[in-house]
């Protein structure tokens, strides 16, 4: 019996110890040098399409690659619409840019139609950059690891200051964006991951 209430202690200790932290745990910004950054979809103001130009446009990869989905809105699927952008913002690098039509709507759907679009770069890349929320990018690089483990991986914090920020409990939006993060990085952990 005090050895089950012993590890219960040290359970709900480092459960507050993570929880109690002003969130940079979520948090992974190590850019590395690569041959390609995929930004991934979802990004509600371009943060990680110009956190991605910014490693581009300083020649941390020659490729990059955007996510979007082909769901529609007034008349244009979000892929389109991430295409146009691309073609009026990345001046010289436009060449560089292309659009990853994909269907998922989690990270976890979105890595192998992410695998299939690195597939078709020239030449194939053997290391790539993930461009995401901030506090999105521990989870993306886990997922993307474990999925498509034939790349390396680092990943490139994009700052959304109005979802997220430290410390996560000074704002209400940031507390959600927090506590959703922390509930699908321990799902992905428990059980996604191990589900094929």
């Amino acid at each position: 019996m005090k050895r089950l209430l012993v590890v219960v202690v040290v359970l709900i200790l480092i459960c507050a110890l993570f929880f109690f932290q002003p969130g940079g745990f979520l948090v992974v910004n190590n850019p590395e040098k690569s041959d390609a950054i995929v930004v991934l979809a979802g990004d509600a103001a371009d943060n990680r399409y110009w956190r991605g130009m910014e490693l581009l446009r300083s020649g941390y990869a020659q490729h990059m690659v955007l996510d979007a989905t082909t769901a529609v809105t007034y008349g244009h699927s979000y892929a389109d619409l991430a295409a146009d952008f691309a073609a009026r913002t990345a001046g010289a690098n436009a060449a560089q840019v292309s659009v990853c039509a994909i269907t998922g709507d989690s990270t976890k759907e979105e890595a192998a139609q992410i695998g299939d679009c690195l597939q078709r770069l020239q030449p194939p890349p053997h290391s790539v950059i993930v461009a995401t929320d901030d506090y999105h990018t521990r989870r993306a690089l886990s997922i993307l690891r474990n999925r498509l483990p034939q790349y390396q991986w680092s990943a490139a914090a994009a700052r959304n200051d109005f979802l997220f920020g430290q410390p996560w409990w000074s704002n209400r939006e940031w507390a959600k964006t927090y506590l959703t993060e922390w509930q699908k990085l321990i799902w992905w952990q428990l059980f996604d991951r191990w589900r094929k």
